[in-house]
């Protein structure tokens, strides 16, 4: 069997790829200690919260939500867990189809957040959106949707279940 040899990354390749991975490292590092400090949320528990916040009906199958936010559904449950022990999210049966769950935002839970998002904001703004000019953004915003597609199996390219796959083997 003949194997092709992978190429290395060319200097200009590796530095893109350098600089994606600190971004993806210290990013949601830095956002995550913005909301733990000036909200008492971590990014998970916000990042949930909010994705609740926009569904219809401020509420979402605990399954989808696991799956747009790329957790397993056990670190989503813990996350629930806590979101419910503070009041903010209750778990319902799904009223279309019993053998799911939905997580449901409370009005304490859309308090929270309405009181975090400023916050975020101004982190997203600060870190991200005022450190481009505009024309890197729309860069920036273009080269990550064309990567998205790539590796987010709900924007349609991610395919297969190989060692590169999401939770629950979703590519």
């Amino acid at each position: 069997m003949t194997t092709t040899p992978t190429p290395w990354l060319t200097a200009e390749e590796e530095r893109a790829w350098r600089a994606l991975w600190a971004v993806m490292t210290w990013l949601p590092a830095r956002l995550d200690a913005q909301l733990r400090a000036e909200a008492g949320l971590s990014l998970a528990e916000y990042s949930a919260l909010s994705q609740i916040s926009e569904a219809p009906g401020r509420a979402v199958r605990l399954s989808d939500l696991a799956r747009s936010a790329n957790m397993t559904l056990s670190h989503l449950s813990r996350v629930i867990a806590r979101l419910e022990g503070s009041g903010w999210v209750e778990r319902l049966p799904d009223p279309a189809d019993g053998r799911f769950t939905l997580g449901r935002l409370t009005e304490a839970g859309w308090e929270t957040v309405q009181r975090a998002a400023p916050g975020h904001v101004r982190a997203v703004r600060r870190l991200v959106v005022d450190a481009l000019e505009p024309a890197q953004l729309r860069a920036l915003g273009d080269a990550a949707s064309v990567v998205a597609t790539f590796v987010d199996p709900l924007r349609g390219r991610a395919g297969g279940a190989g060692p590169e796959a999401g939770p629950g083997g979703v590519g």
